[in-house]
């Protein structure tokens, strides 16, 4: 609990089993009160470890419903248990647990309703090893995402995200696409309420079994980024509107 606010942190696994274990124990737990695993129809012993470790709360996708599918499971049950603060982590390391308790501080006390570990404020990004080419794409999209929706985020793109319940009960998130855009097209529902989205730096990891997707599909996600700031700005302006945000 944290100002009686209750924490969950949730984990969308695919492939997981090197990682979860060092992931898991770097979490807070004196601080936490639930963690939620959800496995999407992973190919090797990730939820096997996941009960090895003795967390209780494991959802095991029989077919894979890609990364947004996995989100959407992960809120639901961490919305069902009543939690008040849900911070996403992924298992595979590539973030540090330990700016958990900072993410919540932040919430907790009523700065932000959302925040997000952002690999791009400071140098935690190169440094991490982060390829040049997807660095230059990330920094190239936040730029026309700003300029489109009218925003100053350093990152649209991290996977380290932490919101208030309420903010999840608000936006539909079931909506959206079940594959990578999910995360930019929950950041357009927050805008689009008026809500604003806290920051905090962010070290990363990249290494051999850390997640990550191939050209193709990068380039098909900057398309579908690009996509969902002007559909935004446009459902803004009155011009067309989405059910997305409403």
């Amino acid at each position: 609990m944290y100002n009686k606010h209750k924490i969950a942190v949730v984990l969308p696994a695919y492939n997981a089993e090197q990682t979860l274990e060092k992931t898991y124990k770097e979490i807070p737990h004196h601080l936490v009160d639930e963690i939620i695993l959800v496995d999407d129809a992973s190919k090797d012993k990730t939820s096997v470890i996941a009960q090895k470790l003795g967390i209780r709360h494991i959802v095991i996708h029989q077919q894979n419903r890609g990364y947004g599918g996995n989100q959407k499971s992960c809120y639901k049950k961490a919305l069902e248990l009543g939690a008040d603060i849900i911070i996403m982590l992924h298992p595979d390391y590539q973030y540090t647990p330990n700016l958990v308790e900072a993410m919540v501080s932040i919430i907790g006390n009523k700065v932000y309703p959302v925040v997000f570990g952002s690999r791009i404020l400071g140098k935690g990004a190169l440094k991490g090893g982060m390829p040049l080419y997807k660095y230059i794409a990330n920094r190239f999209l936040t730029l026309a995402q700003n300029i489109i929706i009218g925003q100053k985020l350093s990152e649209y793109h991290t996977g380290y995200r932490a919101y208030h319940a309420d903010v999840l009960r608000s936006i539909s998130f079931e909506k959206n696409s079940d594959d990578f855009i999910f995360d930019n097209q929950v950041i357009a529902q927050i805008f689009s309420k008026g809500l604003e989205i806290g920051e905090v730096t962010c070290p990363t990891k990249y290494f051999d079994e850390a997640s990550s997707i191939n050209f193709k599909r990068s380039l098909k996600y900057g398309l579908g980024v690009l996509k969902t700031s002007i559909e935004l700005r446009l459902h803004i302006w009155g011009i067309v509107k989405s059910n997305r945000y409403t």
